[in-house]
C-alpha cells in the first residue's frame, strides 16, 4: 500500500488516483498519522456488496443434509480429589 502525505496527495492527485486503480489502496497521512485510504471504484463496489448470511453459507456446505449423530456421552464424570 502506498503512503502519501496530504500535501503530496493534493499536488499529485491524478497520480494517486491512477495508483489506487492500478496498484491498490493508497494511504494518505495528516501530520504523520493515517487519515484516509483511497481505493478504486471497483474495489469499493466489491466491498459494498452484501455478504451471504451464516445460514446460506451452511446450506452450501457439502455436509448439508447429512444426518450427523450428535449425541453426547452420558457416562458420569469421574470424581477427582483436590489436595
Amino acid at each position: 500500500m502506498g503512503t502519501w502525505q496530504l500535501q503530496e496527495a493534493k499536488a499529485r492527485l491524478s497520480d494517486l488516483i491512477k495508483k489506487a486503480v492500478k496498484k491498490g489502496p493508497q494511504r494518505i497521512t495528516v501530520r504523520g498519522q493515517p487519515a484516509v485510504i483511497v481505493i478504486s471504484s471497483e474495489e469499493y463496489l466489491r466491498l459494498k456488496q452484501p455478504r451471504e448470511g451464516f445460514v446460506t453459507f451452511m446450506r452450501r456446505s457439502p455436509l448439508y443434509g447429512v444426518d450427523l449423530d450428535l449425541k453426547r456421552e452420558q457416562t458420569p464424570t469421574r470424581k477427582i480429589g483436590i489436595a
